[in-house]
């Protein structure tokens, strides 16, 4: 029986003999694309060549992607371990043609790896073409019809509607007809007993799709019409998964050698025996199994877990992992960074980027569900709350939101608690404050992008600005953009010195000047590979010569910053060691921040030596020389790659020394660090787990901050009367500060003594309750409350109300007897919030029996008393 990776290597072997250039997979996470949080299919690094913005290096690719689908119309979470073939992280093979060969040198070669390489047995296939489109005027897939008459019976050439055979990018975009081919994996007597062809696109477990072939020749326009592409291109995908289940004889995509070292892992990790059943045991094996390869190389390609957008994705996906082995394998502790050595070492070969970051991702793992681990302690001890406050046999959607949005509960999880309370989930109450949420978030970041009006056809965007500020240049394409009521312009133009944002270096900002008429560019994007200039206007005449100018002064500043961060990022792997690896990044012209991965605080004395090495790099003078050249050469050569980055054959190279940094990079640079000036630190950070983060500055920004820091300095000696000894005076001033804290302290406490028995005796009782209001000299509210805690000593049934103006602001304490809660609704929270903070403008809160409040307006202190005091007549 093929293995895993023989099957993967047959597959890029076979498209090498068909002279396909065989190339990486790009990384799952996707940057310069605002339409993708993650690479969802084979196609997206080609994403720019269908669009016509660039020009693909080989005609005919083939590879194997990575691919993420958990957002998105791509969602198929809850799927996952529950069946056997849904996954969240999942590979795609793919072969491509631009431009090149079509449908059928595709269809051929497709029969001819499955049937003759792979050796499947020919009559368990079906396929499927495009049936056409009356109401778009598409026509039957003829051409895909004819092709496939040659190789398999008529009768198993099935028509399949849009839906299933029609293939678009977007809403927008390249589209086209699409050939999908399945497999019949039932047994003998299950194929005799009812014709396979029945079941295609049917959600058979057995009867399944594996290859797609998508024949691109089309574009979708913005109002919904089609228009033929020039040149005509093929866009595969095979399920790896999928494949070698069916390859390996398998009933199951987790009963192949792609899952099943990871279950193994798993039983001896947890004590339990996996069962290949339908169990909830059986399932949190499979879930387990799959998870931890989207979470491990979500992270190693550069994103960590969040609480927005695609961080929050993959926290969803490791809570959800999270949440199965702490339910239904009954393991109490961190378990999934236990898994991420058994995924480095299976794909090390395949994706090396997880192996050379193990120790960092295993942190980052376990960091993650220690802390759900918590949550999901504290969400479960809400959850014995919210199901004995359950009225009619119901918890509220209301509440299951909460579980969901406070705690990070799935909703399934709830349902299951409240199935096991003989209780219901309101759903549909659930759903409408997701769909809030949904409405709140979406109206708060939409953007209506309309279709690029076309002013020259093109593919050359060039940039220029390595070596030229200023260029002569013409606007190709433009289009009008409205977010949060607002309109704006995207230009792009045919050549420009404008950087746009990549990197972490933010995008230039300067003029385009259009015969005289003068228009700001306030930010420079990228999206997929064109270069967009971000305007508020347009110029009365677009379709003129335009001069493209980049704002000097702040280029040069940012290239100041960009600069110091590769000296920072060396002097930190010289400092603190090779582990360092860069995480993140922000250059402008006023800072640098830079997010690296160490499980450790940079101590004071390891800053002072990073600068200290830095800024003998900028004295130097080292003049930074950048190369073009072969990846590998470079590779060869030192240089550092960012992990999560997609590079090119041909990169970019920066040498500051090449015994101290090399880097690959694409930002702009210095032309030798003298020109930075100085280096400065200005912070240091925990930014996530094993992320710290630093902030610094450089040149004009840095002598600056320091002129600045120097004038603080010299602020306090004179402050301080000119001490010979600074640091002396200022401890001496906290000492006597501290001392004279203690003897307010003491006073105050003989203070509340002598104002207890003052209170205690002009106590009032209205009907059965005592109550104590007044506006007292005390200075703070802890004073307030530790007179509240003394006077509930010689109390039973009470309300008590204290006040007191602290230098024109108020602070308020109220208390209330836990019998007066239930009796009479007091809560001490609800009393300060609907009778005492419209009154001191401000608010506070606490806990049922005790809570405080702090205002701006301390006039109404007389009133705040009166007004509580009204609550008990």
């Amino acid at each position: 029986m093929m293995t895993s990776a023989e099957i993967r290597k047959k597959f890029l072997d076979f498209f090498a003999s068909k002279e396909h250039q065989i190339v990486p997979s790009a990384p799952i996470v996707v940057k310069n694309d605002p339409t993708l949080l993650f690479t969802n299919a084979g196609m997206n690094q080609f994403k720019d060549y269908f669009l016509g913005n660039k020009k693909a290096a080989s005609p005919r690719i083939a590879d194997t992607q990575k691919c993420l689908r958990v957002s998105g119309k791509h969602n198929d979470l809850e799927e996952v371990g529950v069946d056997t073939y849904h996954h969240t992280m999942f590979e795609m093979l793919g072969n491509w043609s631009f431009g090149n060969y079509f449908k059928s040198e595709a269809i051929a070669w497709s029969w001819e790896l499955l049937t003759e390489v792979y050796k499947l047995d020919k009559d368990r296939l079906y396929v499927t073409i495009f049936e056409g489109d009356d109401k778009e005027g598409i026509p039957k897939d003829e051409e895909a019809f004819l092709e496939w008459k040659k190789v398999i019976p008529e009768d198993r050439i099935l028509l399949g509607n849009k839906k299933d055979n029609f293939w678009e990018m977007g809403d927008t975009g390249p589209c086209g007809p699409c050939t999908e081919i399945h497999v019949d994996c039932r047994t003998a007597e299950e194929r005799k007993a009812v014709d396979g062809k029945t079941l295609v696109n049917n959600d058979h477990p057995q009867v399944i799709e594996i290859w797609n072939n998508v024949f691109i020749q089309f574009n979708r326009l913005k109002d919904g019409s089609l228009e033929s592409l020039p040149a005509k291109h093929v866009d595969t995908g095979m399920g790896f998964e999928r494949l070698v289940r069916v390859i390996q004889g398998k009933q199951s995509n987790y009963d192949t050698d792609v899952f099943t070292g990871t279950i193994t892992a798993v039983e001896k990790i947890s004590g339990k025996k996996y069962d290949y059943s339908d169990s909830k045991e059986a399932i949190a094996f499979r879930v387990l199994a799959d998870h931890i390869r989207a979470i491990s190389f979500t992270i190693a390609d550069g994103q960590l877990p969040s609480n927005t957008g695609a961080g929050y994705v993959i926290r969803r996906i490791l809570r959800r992992a999270v949440r199965y082995y702490y339910s239904y394998l009954d393991y109490k502790q961190p378990l999934l960074y236990q898994l991420v050595p058994v995924i480095a070492q299976q794909f090390e070969t395949v994706f090396p980027e997880l192996y050379q970051q193990l120790d960092f991702v295993s942190k980052v793992v376990k960091e993650e569900e220690d802390a759900f681990l918590r949550t999901l302690d504290k969400g479960l001890k809400r959850i014995d709350d919210i199901i004995h406050a359950a009225s009619d046999k119901t918890i509220q959607g209301k509440a299951a939101f909460e579980l969901f949005d406070t705690y990070g509960f799935p909703l399934d999880l709830t349902r299951l608690i409240a199935t096991e309370n003989d209780l219901t989930v309101d759903e549909k109450g659930f759903e409408a404050e997701m769909q809030q949420q949904k409405d709140r978030s979406r109206a708060a970041t939409a953007v209506d992008t309309e279709d690029w009006i076309t002013l020259k056809e093109t593919t050359n965007n060039g940039f220029v600005g390595y070596h030229a500020l200023e260029t002569n240049t013409i606007v190709t394409r433009y289009r009008k953009v409205k977010a949060k009521g607002k309109e704006a312009y995207q230009l792009v133009l045919e050549n420009t010195p404008f950087y746009a944002e990549s990197g972490g270096q933010t995008g230039d900002q300067g003029i385009l000047d259009f015969s005289g008429e003068l228009i700001p560019v306030i930010d420079t994007k990228k999206e997929n590979n064109l270069i967009i200039h971000f305007c508020e206007q347009l110029p009365a005449k677009i379709d003129v010569a335009v001069v493209a100018k980049v704002d000097p002064a702040r280029r040069q500043s940012t290239a100041i910053h960009h600069s110091a961060t590769h000296l920072l990022h060396a002097a930190l792997r010289q400092v603190l060691g090779n582990h360092v690896a860069q995480k993140g990044s922000l250059v402008n012209d006023t800072q640098l921040r830079f997010d690296f991965s160490h499980f450790a605080k940079v101590t004071d004395e390891e800053i002072s030596q990073i600068e200290k090495i830095v800024n003998q790099k900028i004295r130097e003078n080292i003049p930074v020389v950048i190369k073009e050249m072969a990846k590998d050469d470079a590779v060869q050569l030192g240089a550092m790659a960012l992990f999560g980055e997609k590079y090119g054959d041909v990169v970019r190279v920066v040498i500051i020394d090449p015994a101290y940094s090399i880097e690959l990079c694409g930002g702009t640079h210095v032309g030798a660090t003298g020109e930075l000036g100085t280096f400065k630190i200005k912070s240091e950070s925990a930014v996530a787990a094993g992320v710290r983060r630093i902030e610094a500055l450089s040149g004009a920004t840095a002598e600056a901050y320091i002129n600045e820091q120097l004038q603080q300095l010299s602020s306090v000696r004179e402050a301080l009367k000119n001490p010979k000894e600074i640091i002396k005076a200022v401890e001496n001033l906290f000492a006597e500060n501290s001392d004279l804290k203690k003897k307010v302290e003491s006073l105050e406490a003989k203070q509340i003594q002598v104002l207890k028995q003052e209170l205690l005796s002009k106590a009032e009782s209205i009907g059965n309750v005592t109550f104590i209001g007044a506006v007292t000299e005390l200075s703070s509210a802890d004073a307030l409350k530790k007179l509240c805690f003394d006077l509930k000593n010689d109390l039973t049934t009470y309300l008590v109300v204290l006040a007191a103006n602290t230098d024109g602001k108020a602070n308020v304490a109220v208390m209330v007897s836990e019998n007066l809660i239930t009796e009479k609704g007091l809560e001490a929270p609800k009393i300060i919030k609907e009778h005492i903070a419209g009154l001191i403008k401000g608010g506070g809160g606490g806990q049922k029996t005790l809570a405080t409040a702090g205002g701006q307006d301390a006039s109404n202190l007389v009133q705040v008393v009166d007004k509580v005091k009204a609550l008990l007549l």
